[in-house]
């Protein structure tokens, strides 16, 4: 959008990854969020086209897209390979509205784990009552429950990270509830940006995580 005011918070990584000569990959997928002065909004999460995980399929000369590689070959699932389907995506660029009206526009790279961080900031804004860069900054966790949408789909039932910012009182309440709990450092999970258009201001906030997020207006 262009306007003579626009807000935007955008991080992580490089776009496309690329591979060195010792086969190390760098970079992950991104997200940008930006809004005017006139109301409008985009956010956006590109991610996808990187070569080195589509490998090509022996025999067959052509390559899964890297949302492709996503399906199952086990057939009889929600997101079994067949013809005309689309599989499942981990991209979750995000809106919402207020009073009918364009209001907030978040999202974050993280494959899995982006609905779970997404959700959280998104809570903590309507019924915690922080502003964006609180909500953001609050100490992060996520589980591992679930099967990984990619390969090889590791899955760890029961198994939560916590950033090790909280408090040490929630971490032993939930391993006597029975989850396994690993803490992790206290800015590492989690690259949430947004922004907002209320009450006459454009509000944007980015994460320090990785420092790699930043938020700007003009």
């Amino acid at each position: 959008c262009s306007s003579d005011l626009t807000v935007g918070g955008a991080v992580a990584g490089a776009g496309e990854p690329t591979v060195d000569a010792s086969g190390e990959v760098r970079g992950d997928t991104c997200h940008l969020d930006v809004a005017d002065s006139s109301g409008m909004m985009i956010s956006a999460t590109p991610s996808g086209g990187w070569l080195q995980s589509s490998p090509t399929v022996p025999g067959l000369g052509f390559c899964l897209s890297t949302r492709g590689q996503m399906f199952w070959v086990e057939q009889g699932l929600a997101n079994s390979l067949r013809p005309g389907a689309r599989p499942r995506t981990t991209l979750t660029p995000s809106f919402a509205l207020k009073d009918g009206k364009p209001w907030l526009a978040f999202g974050t790279p993280g494959g899995d784990f982006q609905d779970q961080w997404t959700l959280h900031f998104f809570l903590n804004v309507v019924h915690g009552g922080m502003n964006l860069q609180e909500a953001i900054d609050f100490p992060e966790f996520h589980t591992t429950h679930m099967p990984n949408s990619f390969y090889p789909r590791d899955a760890h039932p029961g198994h939560v990270l916590l950033e090790d910012r909280h408090d040490p009182e929630v971490v032993a309440e939930l391993r006597r509830r029975g989850h396994i709990v690993t803490t992790g450092d206290g800015w590492s999970l989690g690259h949430v940006s947004a922004v907002a258009r209320e009450d006459g201001w454009l509000r944007a906030a980015a994460n320090p995580r990785g420092m790699q997020g930043y938020a700007v207006g003009r």
